[in-house]
C-alpha cells in the first residue's frame, strides 16, 4: 500500500509498504480520508526521529472496516466510522471514569499511544487500529468526517471542561479561527448561549470565524485586550479558549479572561502566559480564574461531536487533496494558506 511517511526530521515521503494486518482486538481500516493538523506540523519538525523506522502520519481518521482480528466482536466488515485518538490502556481508574485522554497507564505525560505519534496513523491506504477506538458515523462523508476526529473533539473537550462559564449573557473568546478554532466556534454556538468573539491576524479567517456563528471579529494586535475588556464592562470575558497557544495569545487570554473566568490552553505554540501567584490586578490573572491545559478529548467527547455533525449543527469546512499531494498539503498549512482542514484522500 502506499503511506505517507516521516522518514526523517523534517522529511515526507510517499512510500510503497507492506500492508497491516490486523491482530487480537484489532481492526484493519481501509483510510477514507486523513486529516492534517497542526501538531501534525509540530511532528514533522521535531528535531528528533520519533521512532527508529518511517512512520506514517495522520491521527484524524475515517474509513471503512476492511477486516476484522482475532476476538473482535461487535464490528463487521464494511462497518464506517472515525478512529478516536487516545488509545488508552481502558482499565485504569481514569479509563474507568471516562477521561481516556489522561490515562494513568501513560505516566505523568498522560498521553496514551496516538496513530501517526509512534503507532503508524492513517495518511495511507489502511491502518490498523484497537477495536475500541472505532466511532461509527452512519453514512457521513468521510472529508466532512475525519476532522472530527481532532479538531472537533479537542474542541468539544476544551469547552464542555469550562460549561460553567458558559451562561445566558457570557461572553466567550476563541484565539485562532483555523483548523479547531472555527469548529469551537461551532461547538460554542451548539452547545450555548453565549457571545462569542473571535480574534485572529488573518482576514481571511475572521471571514471564516463569521461565517462560523462568531457574533464579533477582532483582529489580533496591541489593542485587543482593551477591545475585549471593553466589550466586557471592564470585566473580562467568561471563558477565553487559545487555539494558538504562542506568547502572543497566551498572554491575551491572561489579560482578558475575567475574575472565575476559564483559561483554556489547547493550541502548542509553547507560549507563556506569565502567570505569578502575585495579588490579582492589571493585567495579571484574575482572582478566581482557572487555566488548564486541555489535551484531545475522551471517547465520549467524539461521540457527541459526531451526534452534532449529523445534525448538521457543526461542520468542518475542509481543502480536499490527494495523497500523493501530502507534502504540498503541509506546505500550504504551514504557509497559513488553508481555509479550516486540509483533508488527504488515499
Amino acid at each position: 500500500m502506499r503511506a505517507l511517511q516521516l522518514t526523517e526530521p523534517g522529511r515526507l515521503e510517499l512510500r510503497e509498504v507492506p500492508t497491516p494486518e490486523p491482530g487480537p482486538g484489532q481492526l484493519l481500516i481501509r483510510v477514507g480520508a486523513s486529516g492534517i493538523c497542526h501538531s501534525d506540523l509540530h511532528v514533522l519538525h521535531l528535531p528528533f526521529k520519533v521512532r527508529e523506522e518511517p512512520l506514517t502520519l495522520g491521527h484524524e481518521i475515517a474509513g471503512t472496516v476492511a477486516a476484522l482480528g482475532p476476538h473482535v466482536e461487535g464490528r463487521e466488515i464494511g462497518d464506517r466510522g472515525l478512529i478516536y485518538l487516545c488509545w488508552s490502556c481502558g482499565i485504569c481508574p481514569e479509563c474507568a471514569s471516562g477521561n481516556e485522554n489522561v490515562c494513568r497507564a501513560a505516566g505523568r505525560t498522560a498521553m496514551p499511544p496516538c496513530p501517526g505519534l509512534g503507532p503508524d496513523g492513517g495518511m495511507a491506504e489502511y491502518v490498523v487500529v484497537p477495536a475500541t477506538s472505532f466511532v461509527p458515523i452512519g453514512d457521513m462523508d468521510f472529508v466532512a468526517a475525519a476532522p472530527l476526529a481532532d479538531a472537533a473533539l479537542t474542541s468539544y473537550h476544551a469547552i464542555r471542561g469550562a460549561r460553567d462559564q458558559l451562561r445566558p449573557g457570557a461572553t466567550a473568546v476563541v484565539i485562532g479561527a483555523g483548523g479547531l478554532g472555527h469548529v469551537g466556534i461551532q461547538i460554542l454556538r451548539a452547545l450555548s448561549p453565549v457571545r462569542v468573539v473571535a480574534v485572529d491576524s488573518d482576514p481571511g479567517k475572521l471571514e471564516l470565524a463569521a461565517e462560523c456563528g462568531a457574533h464579533e471579529g477582532l483582529p489580533a494586535g496591541d489593542d485587543t485586550a482593551a477591545r475585549i475588556l471593553e466589550m466586557t464592562g471592564g470585566r473580562g470575558a467568561e471563558a477565553v479558549f487559545d487555539f494558538v497557544g504562542v506568547d502572543a495569545t497566551a498572554r491575551l487570554s491572561v489579560e482578558c479572561v475575567g475574575p472565575n473566568g476559564a483559561y483554556r490552553m489547547i493550541g502548542l505554540g509553547d507560549g507563556d502566559p506569565g502567570i505569578t501567584a502575585g495579588p490579582a490586578g492589571g493585567p495579571g490573572l484574575p482572582w478566581g480564574a482557572t487555566v488548564r491545559k486541555s489535551y484531545g478529548g475522551t471517547r465520549r467527547d467524539l461521540i457527541d461531536s459526531v451526534a452534532l455533525a449529523r445534525e448538521g449543527r457543526i461542520l468542518a469546512r475542509t481543502e480536499q487533496f490527494a495523497l500523493a499531494d501530502g507534502a504540498r498539503a503541509y506546505a500550504l498549512l504551514e504557509q497559513g494558506r488553508i481555509r479550516g482542514r486540509a483533508v488527504l484522500v488515499p
